[in-house]
C-alpha cells in the first residue's frame, strides 16, 4: 500500500492526503495508540540512530531506538513501583539528553501525562507550573533540585550521572496499554510567570494530527537526518523537532545548553543533516555568527517557525544553505496551519509568505464583523474548526495566488493619525541597516498623532541623533513617509519569551508606567 510518505509534490499532497492515510502511518489504532511506542519502540530493531544530542560544549550524544526503548521501559516500570498511576502527571525538566528522553517517553508508556518544563525557569516560573499541573513526580537535575524541592505533594528524582544506573533493577520490557482518547502531554506555553497560560492539553491520537505538520511544514520522511535546536520543552522543538521524525524512524539532531550558532553550524556539517527546522531567531543568530562560510551542508529542506523573518536573514538562508527558507505557521493551541511544502518541487515558495494551507485546512482573513477580506486587505486569520471560525489573534492577508502573509499581532497594529501600520513591516526595514542586529517597534502615545512608532534597536554601534537619522530615512525610503519610527532607543538587548520570541508586550507595559521621580 503506497503511503503519504511516498509522496512529495504538492499536487499529491491535496489529492491522497486523508485522515485515514494519516492514522495509516501507524501501527496503532483509534482504540490502542502510545506515543512513546509509536515513536521509539517499534523502530527499535537494529542499532539505529534516533538522537544525536550536540552539546554547547562540544560533545555529542548518540543514543539509539533501542536504547530508548529498554531504558524508557525500565523507567516506566520505576515510575509504576512509585505509585504512578495512568492520568498522573510526571514533570520533566531537563535540558535534552538521554535522560530527558528516557523520562518523557517512559512516563507516557505508563499512561501517565508528561510535562516538559523549561529549564531556564526561575523559582517563580517552576512553582507557577508545578502548582497548575499538580505532577507526583518532577525529574531534574541536580542544580534545579533544591529550587523544587518543598513545593506540596511533589517528589523529586534527580537524573544525575547514577541516574541510568539507578534504572538497572527494574524490567527492561513494558506493556503500553493507552487509548489514543487517553491524555498524554500537557504543554505550556512561553508566557510569563506573571501571565501564565493554562496548560494545552494533547490526547495519544494528537500525534496523528501532527503529521500534517512533519509531512507539510517540515518536509519529514523516511531516510532523513532532521536537526531541530529549538528546546522540546516548547511547542515546536517536542512536537516538530523530535515527535514528528521519531514517529517516522527518522535521526534526529537536537540542541542542549546554552545555544551558540557556531556550534549549531558544526553540528550540520558533521551530522550531515539535510533537513533543519529552527526559529527564526536561530537563522538571524547564524547570519550575525559571521561565520556561516566556514563549513559545508547537506542541506535540502529547510523551515522556520515562531516568529515572522526579516527579510535580510531570509537572504542569508538563501545564500548559505542554497534553498529558500519555508515558512510553518500556527500555534500551539490549533497547530499547523499554514505551510510551504519543503521538497515539494511543485510548490514555489513565495518570499515573505506563511504559504498556503495544509491538506484539507480552511484558513480565511476576516474583518471585525467576521467578512472575508478582500485580495491584498489586512484582516485577522482563522481557520475553520468544528462548523466554526476560530480566531489566531494573528493578522495576515492573501494575495492573488491564494498565499498568506503575516502582518503582525492584532495587538501589535499601530495606529498613527488615521494610518494603520505593522510593527512587523517597520521591523523588517529597520534590520535592513548593516548596523543594526536586532530591532522591536511599538505604538506610544503621542498628543497630536494618538500613536507614533518607537523603535528599540540593539547594535555594536554607538547610538547617535545621526544614527537615528539614518534609521528613520531608511524606513521613510523603504515603506512610506509617515511609517517610521519617530522615536528611536539604543539597548543592549531586547526582552524575549522563553522561546526566544521578541516579547513587544514587556515594551509596551514599560512604556506606560509612570516615570521615577
Amino acid at each position: 500500500m503506497t503511503q503519504l510518505t511516498d509522496y512529495t509534490s504538492f499536487a499529491d499532497a491535496q489529492s491522497h492526503c486523508s485522515t485515514q492515510k494519516l492514522w495509516a502511518l501507524f501501527d496503532g489504532n483509534r482504540q490502542s495508540f502510545n506515543i512513546a511506542f509509536e515513536c521509539v519502540d517499534r523502530h527499535a530493531a537494529g542499532d539505529k540512530v534516533a538522537i544525536v544530542v550536540a552539546h554547547a560544549s562540544g560533545g555529542e550524544e548518540v543514543i539509539t531506538f533501542k536504547t530508548l526503548s529498554r531504558l524508557s521501559n525500565r523507567f516506566a516500570n520505576l515510575l509504576v513501583a512509585r505509585g504512578i498511576r495512568p492520568g498522573d502527571r510526571v514533570a520533566v525538566m531537563l535540558e535534552p539528553s538521554l535522560a530527558f528522553y528516557v523520562a518523557i517517553f517512559g512516563a507516557i508508556k505508563t499512561g501517565a501525562i508528561a510535562v516538559p518544563l523549561f529549564t531556564l525557569f526561575g523559582p517563580d516560573g517552576i512553582r507557577l507550573r508545578v502548582e497548575d499541573c499538580k505532577p507526583k513526580i518532577l525529574v531534574t537535575n541536580a542544580e534545579k533540585a533544591p529550587v523544587s524541592e518543598g513545593i506540596d505533594g511533589v517528589e523529586v528524582l534527580v537524573a544525575d550521572s547514577g541516574f541510568v544506573q539507578s534504572l538497572a533493577p527494574f524490567p527492561e520490557t513494558f506493556e503500553v496499554r493507552t487509548d489514543a482518547e487517553d491524555y498524554a502531554i500537557f504543554q505550556y506555553t512561553s508566557g510569563t510567570t506573571r501571565e501564565l497560560p493554562a496548560a494545552v492539553k494533547h490526547k495519544q491520537r494528537a500525534l496523528v494530527t501532527l503529521m500534517l505538520a512533519a509531512l507539510y511544514g517540515t518536509g519529514i520522511r523516511p531516510g532523513d537526518r532532521f536537526f531541530c535546536p529549538s528546546s522540546p520543552a516548547w511547542g515546536h522543538g517536542l512536537w516538530h523537532g523530535t515527535l514528528a521524525p521519531l514517529a517516522l524512524g527518522v535521526t534526529i539532531g537536537a540542541y542542549s545548553g546554552k545555544f551558540d550558532a557556531a556550534r549549531l553550524l558544526k553540528a550540520l556539517q558533521h551530522g550531515r543533516f539535510n533537513n533543519i527546522s529552527a526559529a527564526a531567531t536561530h537563522f538571524r543568530m547564524m547570519r550575525n555568527s559571521g561565520v556561516a562560510d566556514k563549513y559545508k551542508y547537506y542541506l535540502e529542506k529547510v523551515s522556520f517557525t515562531g516568529e515572522p523573518m526579516d527579510s535580510e536573514t531570509e537572504d542569508f538562508v538563501r545564500a548559505t544553505f542554497g534553498r529558500a527558507v519555508c515558512s510553518m505557521y500556527g500555534t500551539t493551541e490549533i497547530g499547523v496551519i499554514l505551510v510551504n511544502y519543503p521538497g515539494a518541487k511543485d510548490f514555489q515558495v513565495k518570499r515573505g509568505s506563511l504559504g498556503k494551507p495544509i491538506p484539507g485546512g480552511r484558513v480565511d482573513v476576516q474583518d471585525p464583523e467576521g467578512k472575508t477580506c478582500p485580495t491584498g486587505v489586512v484582516g485577522e486569520l482563522k481557520i475553520w474548526r468544528n462548523d466554526t471560525w476560530v480566531p489566531t489573534k494573528d493578522l495576515g492577508k492573501v494575495d492573488a495566488d491564494g498565499y498568506f502573509f503575516h502582518a503582525g499581532r492584532a495587538d501589535d497594529v499601530i495606529i498613527s493619525a488615521g494610518w494603520t501600520m505593522s510593527a512587523v513591516e517597520i521591523e523588517d526595514a529597520v534590520l535592513k541597516h548593516p548596523d543594526v542586529r536586532e530591532a522591536a517597534a511599538i505604538g506610544v502615545a503621542d498628543e497630536l498623532r494618538g500613536q507614533v512608532v518607537k523603535a528599540f534597536v540593539v547594535t555594536e554601534r554607538e547610538g547617535s541623533d545621526a544614527f537615528t537619522k539614518e534609521i528613520q530615512d531608511l524606513v521613510r525610503s523603504r515603506l512610506s513617509q509617515h511609517e517610521y519610527p519617530r522615536h528611536v532607543v539604543f539597548v543592549s538587548d531586547l526582552p524575549k519569551t522563553p522561546a526566544g520570541k521578541v516579547h513587544r508586550k514587556v515594551l509596551r507595559d514599560r512604556e506606560r508606567q509612570p516615570a521615577s521621580v
